[in-house]
């Protein structure tokens, strides 16, 4: 059972695979993601309108969203939410420093289904288990969906400034 005041706690963060049904009936999997093929990821970023970028990423062209990619997942611990054989999410470790920064991206179609949730839970449970210690992340202050799903997993914010929070959280 996991302890409600330690929103951290064992069973909150699993490890890839993970298998669930997203709030649309969908059947979606994250899968830890290593040395596959970048292209779903490509596709699914390709998708992404302006509306669903923030600070400059995902980038727009499928050369800048390759080159941007690679980097990601050559260096950092990546999960992939799958429906069907499709891309649908994306969220990364990328170390820095002492510790690695967070990033998450659900494609536009599959917003709003809990599939963000599941995605960073996982990804957190895979840094845990890949012995990480801290992550931290930035966020815009009018992004309050965002906000508010990091705060659930634990993340606190840290510092503020009038565009951006920043916010830890020790695994």
């Amino acid at each position: 059972m996991t302890d409600a005041a330690d929103p951290g706690a064992e069973t909150e963060l699993p490890r890839p695979p993970k298998t669930f049904t997203d709030e649309k009936g969908r059947s979606v999997t994250v899968e830890a993601y290593e040395d596959g093929d970048d292209e779903p990821l490509v596709e699914m970023y390709a998708a992404f309108g302006s509306e669903s970028r923030s600070q400059g990423v995902p980038p727009r062209t499928k050369p800048e969203i390759r080159t941007w990619l690679s980097n990601l997942t050559e260096n950092g611990l990546n999960v992939v939410a799958w429906h069907d054989d499709r891309a649908v999410g994306h969220a990364v470790l990328v170390p820095y420093e002492d510790t690695s920064e967070l990033a998450i991206f659900v494609h536009p179609d599959y917003q709003r289904a809990g599939i963000g949730s599941q995605l960073i839970r996982v990804l957190l449970g895979y840094g845990r288990d890949s012995d990480l210690e801290s992550v931290w992340l930035t966020v815009s202050r009018s992004n309050k969906i965002a906000r508010e799903l990091y705060e659930s997993v634990g993340f606190e914010t840290v510092t503020r400034d009038r565009v951006e929070l920043e916010m830890e959280l020790a695994l």
